[in-house]
């Protein structure tokens, strides 16, 4: 396996670190972790696909781990953060790259590819499909669906309320979302951050296991709390409080497809698949170049970590295949 190394770069005007692993000479692989994760989500594929030759990096995110957070609240759109992947390919000097996300890292590599097609010349995406732009604002889209229920995504958006809670006790959170948002819960708690009175707590609708699953142990839990304990969770939180000004940002794309080759996998437990039925299908016309779509069994939200050998094995023989 390829060793993981660490370095510190500018990119769109922020100090940015990366984790790497490959050959500096081989085609780059750039890897978008999302939420609440860190580069180190990736850090099985790293050794994987460095070891087969690429140079893959695991940029720490705008607002994560070591990157830098702007304190502008309007600074982490879309936009914002498909610059930041095309600012990393210009400081390593590249011109093009195969771009992989998971989570919100999958919005942020498939929008790098519409928008920037000239710099992302292949892309996948793990667990978040690639969906049309809606008609209306996405949270007003969840008010419509989830009325006087509570859900995680609008319980994000007011400033200060969740930073409060989850900043009090990192590692709790970080410990019980992993676990609940996985796909080793019973079914009937399949994302667990759904119901219940709007003015609930987020610790409240989260599991919190004896024992962790097989594919995550305390340390890694150790690794992922200490960066939070460190930097808090605003940066991350950003991400979801511009989530409509993202979607006013890139009217000009209303009808724009992604017509690179693209690979989609997710897991057949995650609460984001269940929540958009038929994404899938939809992906087949609105990006002619998807050349698969797996769905992995008795797999959750944390697609590369709960499962990677066979992650490694797709991303590997989608881009053998380019």
């Amino acid at each position: 396996m390829s060793e993981i190394r660490h370095r510190e770069i500018q990119a769109n005007g922020l100090r940015m670190h990366l984790a790497e692993a490959g050959p500096d000479e081989g085609a780059l692989v750039l890897l978008c972790h999302g939420f609440p994760e860190s580069w180190y989500s990736w850090r099985h594929q790293l050794r994987a696909l460095g070891a087969a030759g690429w140079h893959v990096v695991a940029p720490d995110m705008r607002g994560y781990g070591r990157t830098e957070a702007p304190e502008d609240g309007r600074a982490y759109t879309q936009l914002h953060l498909v610059a930041d992947m095309v600012g990393v390919l210009d400081a390593l000097g590249t011109a093009q790259a195969v771009i992989v996300g998971h989570d919100w890292g999958a919005p942020v590599a498939w929008n790098s590819a519409l928008l920037r097609p000239d710099r992302f010349r292949a892309v996948a995406g793990l667990s978040v499909p690639w969906t049309p732009r809606t008609p209306i604002a996405p949270t007003q889209v969840m008010k419509m669906i989830f009325g006087d229920q509570w859900f995680y995504f609008l319980y994000f958006q007011e400033p200060g309320k969740a930073e409060a809670e989850l900043d009090a006790n990192a590692r709790l959170f970080l410990r019980s979302f992993l676990y609940t948002a996985s796909g080793d819960p019973p079914p009937e708690s399949l994302l667990g951050l759904v119901g219940g009175p709007k003015d609930g707590r987020m610790i409240d609708h989260l599991l919190r296991p004896e024992r962790l699953p097989a594919w995550i142990d305390e340390t890694d839990v150790d690794f992922y709390a200490g960066e939070f304990e460190r930097t808090g969770f605003r940066g991350g939180l950003q991400w979801y409080r511009c989530a409509d000004l993202s979607w006013e940002l890139t009217a000009a794309w209303n009808d724009a497809r992604i017509l690179q080759p693209a690979l989609f996998v997710a897991g057949e437990r995650d609460g984001v698949i269940a929540m958009t039925p038929g994404a899938i299908d939809g992906m087949k016309q609105a990006m002619p170049g998807l050349r698969r779509a797996v769905l992995l069994p008795g797999c959750g939200h944390w697609t590369q970590q709960e499962r990677p050998d066979d992650v490694n094995r797709e991303l590997l023989s989608f881009l053998a295949s380019l």
